[in-house]
């Protein structure tokens, strides 16, 4: 079967169309960015004057958040496309039409382009206009970090997307479980070294907390640290190969087990 554009682009509108219904879903695109950049944002200002440094403090917290939500937003975006379809009990629908899984993905990630942009956006502008803090400050070094955080995103949520295949709808709470999970792991406020001793292995081996460590650098007023940056993403390309070969597993079981059927 040929990769067929159009039905891209019928997906990424079908999802466009479920965001202009249903404004609740405006929560995590809008709503909790402006929460993050405003409660971070504030932290860093109190604990930068207890020190004479609130800038600095408020501008390390804030690019921290900013980037993480690169990371949110590109994961949540697609694992809560995919739940649209269980929630609407449509995955029927879909299997019995000539759309393709990839094709279905690319849609689906389509879109959550578009959400991750706004959502970026408007943490960044609420930074910019409450903080004073310009993302853009970290130049260059914006375009890698964000390209590893990207991909990163996209392959929790295939990870997200076969545990609902295979466990049911009851596994969605682990489209956020996990990002709850990497925000303290990841050390986007703090070096690895200030994680519990048991932790830091893990901290370690998880591409985000290279990216953060990268990040942190720039926001030092350093030059950006390829090395840093090689790691993060030479770990994210195995976390998205292990992702893949999962997904794929757990669809090849929903369908020789007929596990269609929790979703009609």
């Amino acid at each position: 079967m040929r990769f067929n554009t159009d039905r891209v682009l019928a997906i990424a509108r079908r999802q466009a169309y479920v965001l202009q219904r249903a404004p609740q879903r405006w929560f995590d695109v809008v709503v909790w960015p402006v929460v993050d950049a405003v409660l971070f944002g504030a932290i860093g200002v109190y604990f930068g004057r207890q020190h004479g440094a609130a800038a600095t403090t408020a501008a390390f917290l804030l690019a921290g958040i900013i980037l993480f939500h690169v990371v949110f937003q590109a994961e949540v975006s697609v694992a809560t496309g995919f739940l649209e379809e269980t929630w609407s009990r449509n995955l029927l629908n879909l299997m019995v039409t000539p759309l393709s899984e990839l094709e279905y993905g690319a849609g689906v990630a389509l879109f959550g382009l578009v959400k991750l942009a706004i959502g970026v956006s408007v943490v960044s502008l609420v930074a910019l206009a409450l903080f004073a803090f310009e993302i853009t400050s970290l130049g260059f070094a914006l375009i890698p970090l964000v390209a590893v955080l990207l991909f990163v995103g996209w392959a929790v949520a295939l990870v997200v997307i076969g545990l609902i295949l295979r466990l049911g709808q009851g596994a969605e709470i682990m489209t956020w479980g996990f990002i709850a999970l990497l925000l303290p792991l990841s050390g986007i406020f703090y070096p690895v070294n200030a994680l519990p001793g048991a932790l830091q292995p893990v901290a370690k081996v998880m591409p985000t907390t290279h990216v953060f460590a990268a990040a942190q650098e720039v926001v030092r007023g350093h030059p950006l640290p390829w090395g840093e940056v090689g790691i993060a993403a030479g770990s994210a390309l195995v976390v998205a190969i292990l992702a893949v070969f999962y997904l794929t597993r757990m669809l090849a079981t929903f369908r020789k087990r007929g596990y269609i059927s929790r979703h009609v």
